[in-house]
């Protein structure tokens, strides 16, 4: 018997969107080369699908269907567009580093704000520097993923942040990526690496100009850390409402490193962020923190991957949902222990609180386990907010959305409160009561 197995037309669009962002991608021979590998391992799978055990709860075939072409280059119009989108998205204090469509923006970035032992290059001049027959090893990743593979066949852009041994910033790195453009798509990849006993914070936001909508974002960020370093990163999802992200992170800690990171989705009809990190040196503490707010039709997964590759490792997972309206939250964590992983001691949380009768949330924990001495747990929960605490603020005069509010915002505070810096915390907050305002 004869099988004949034919694309989609979907992965016939994603072919074509391929072939017609070539000869816009920068790199010589052997970028080239590296990209068509990737696209060759994304075609293995194409855009990933329910039957998909990692993407069963976020159909891409279904959700998004179409593969928008690339966004064009920002000209200057575009670019003063986004300098305004700025003023919203920027954190106090922090250097920014721009990405207006998928292409860095030196205008608008901060880059001699960042001082001695900090070197920032744009990813597209590394690739193209044709004196450097490795610059294809950066579309590489040590995460297999579909989504992940595409970015690496189709980015155009990122940065490129070496922070040296031992230097301690003294203010965050803020990668912001802003949308111009309509019904058009952007690639981006980025990589950090903080040299041993460093210090750093690193947050990334992503936001769209005034006008510019159904737009598709696939980022990709790579962190390497350091032994004894320690970094906080913080990712803000604030994107059109009608826009689709899906971004993932791929993180590698030496040891006796400390890791605080924290994601707030509230943007997006559709987004997807996903982490896969590797505890690769004994002593290393992890702490992920993060939560959705979704309402409308908006759909917000948050899948993470822990992998606990020595021993003596520690990691905290602390995950908040708020979904109102038909939106639909997804929480996927895994935390792996590896046979020579002794005294692990990993946990996970994930909560949801339902707003409507068509709210949906899907909790999904899990745990590998290969070896003995380990202490390891997780748990979820799902539920609608507490009448009794609710007649209590409203006998004291609060409006029901003011008492929702109150009571939404301690939900919140646990996972919010684990950001370490002061003035990033006040933002994040800011940013939770901006979206529990437009509920009122």
């Amino acid at each position: 018997m004869n099988l004949v197995l034919a694309k989609t037309d979907t992965g016939r669009v994603v072919d074509n969107a391929f072939a017609a962002a070539r000869s816009r991608l920068p790199g010589a021979v052997p970028v080239a080369d590296a990209r068509a590998k990737a696209f060759e391992a994304y075609e293995r799978t194409g855009l990933p699908h329910r039957r998909i055990e990692e993407w069963k709860y976020t159909d891409l075939r279904a959700l998004v269907r179409d593969l928008l072409p690339l966004a064009p280059r920002p000209d200057a119009a575009a670019l003063a567009r986004a300098g305004a989108a700025l003023a919203l998205a920027a954190t106090e204090g922090a250097a920014k580093l721009v990405l207006v469509d998928g292409a860095f923006a030196p205008e608008l970035s901060d880059l001699a704000a960042l001082g001695e032992g900090v070197s920032v290059k744009p990813l597209r001049e590394v690739l193209e520097n044709v004196a450097n027959p490795a610059a294809g090893d950066l579309l590489l990743s040590s995460a297999t993923d579909p989504m992940i593979s595409l970015n690496a066949a189709m980015v155009t852009d990122g940065v490129i942040v070496t922070v040296a041994d031992g230097k301690t910033l003294d203010r965050p790195i803020q990668i912001v990526h802003v949308a111009t453009a309509s019904a058009a798509s952007a690639y981006t990849r980025s990589h950090v690496k903080l040299g041993k006993g460093s210090r750093a914070t690193l947050v990334e936001s992503f936001v769209a100009a005034e006008g510019a909508n159904a737009y598709q974002v696939n980022d990709a960020v790579i962190l390497w850390i350091g032994d004894g370093a320690g970094l906080s990163h913080v990712r803000l999802m604030m994107d059109a409402a009608d826009a689709v992200n899906v971004s993932s992170a791929v993180i590698t800690a030496g040891a006796k490193a400390k890791l605080n990171l924290f994601n707030m989705t509230g943007g997006g009809v559709v987004s997807r962020y996903q982490g896969f990190i590797t505890l690769a040196g004994e002593g290393t503490d992890l702490s992920v923190n993060g939560i959705n707010l979704l309402k409308g039709k908006q759909h917000g997964d948050t899948t993470l991957v822990v992998d606990h590759a020595v021993p003596h490792c520690t990691s905290r997972e602390n995950f908040r949902a708020v979904v109102d309206d038909r939106g639909h939250s997804v929480f996927q964590g895994r935390i792996i222990v590896r046979p020579d992983a002794q005294k692990t001691d990993g946990k996970m949380m994930t909560r949801a609180l339902l707003l409507s009768d068509e709210a949906e949330a899907d909790n999904k924990p899990e745990l590998e386990i290969f070896a003995d001495d380990v202490t390891c747990g997780h748990g979820a929960t799902s539920g609608a907010l507490d009448e009794g605490l609710l007649f209590y603020l409203r006998a004291r005069g609060l409006s029901e959305k003011e008492a929702q509010a109150l009571l939404i915002q301690a939900f919140l505070g646990e996972a919010i409160e684990q950001i370490a810096d002061d003035n990033l915390r006040d933002f994040v907050a800011a940013q939770a009561e901006r979206w529990l305002e437009t509920r009122r």
